[in-house]
């Protein structure tokens, strides 16, 4: 069983560089973890936010097979507190021969094609986060996860 993350862009700031990368060495303590950053659109700037969507779409695609339980962070999403998110968690944990992917569009969300393609859309609020900070909110919740599945003390009610 294996945890993928697939965002787009690399995140740019040195301070959530470090703190994502620290999150992600706590998760692997718990469970196969696997990171893919693709690359950010050239010219994007030049481009309308549909076409924006639509490059990103083409290169997330690859990772959208079915044989991955298909998890897409966005806006419209179903909320979890942290102890119900730990809970859907180790619930898509025991199915057989299914590993998890989680996925973070660009600065414009995510294309609806991929949003059709998810089996799952999550949000982490009703607040709206930048791309790059979503990454990790997201990732200390997900270590928030494992610690609560495991009984560690680390998550406080």
């Amino acid at each position: 069983m294996k945890i993928r993350f697939v965002t787009v862009g690399k995140t740019v700031e040195n301070y959530l560089v470090e703190a994502c990368s620290e999150y992600e060495k706590r998760i692997k303590k718990y469970v196969q973890y696997e990171q893919i950053v693709l690359r950010d659109i050239k010219n994007a700037a030049s481009l309308g936010f549909d076409q924006v969507k639509e490059q990103e779409a083409r290169m997330l695609e690859p990772y959208m097979a079915p044989s991955s339980y298909r998890i897409v962070l966005d806006e419209h999403g179903t909320e979890y507190t942290s102890v119900k998110f730990a809970d859907f968690l180790s619930k898509k944990m025991v199915s057989p021969g299914k590993d998890i992917t989680f996925v973070i569009g660009g600065p414009y969300g995510l294309h609806p094609r991929i949003l059709a393609m998810a089996d799952c859309s999550l949000s982490l609020s009703k607040m709206t986060f930048s791309h790059q900070m979503v990454r990790l909110i997201f990732l200390e919740q997900l270590y928030r996860a494992f610690t609560i599945m495991r009984g560690e003390p680390y998550h406080h009610e």
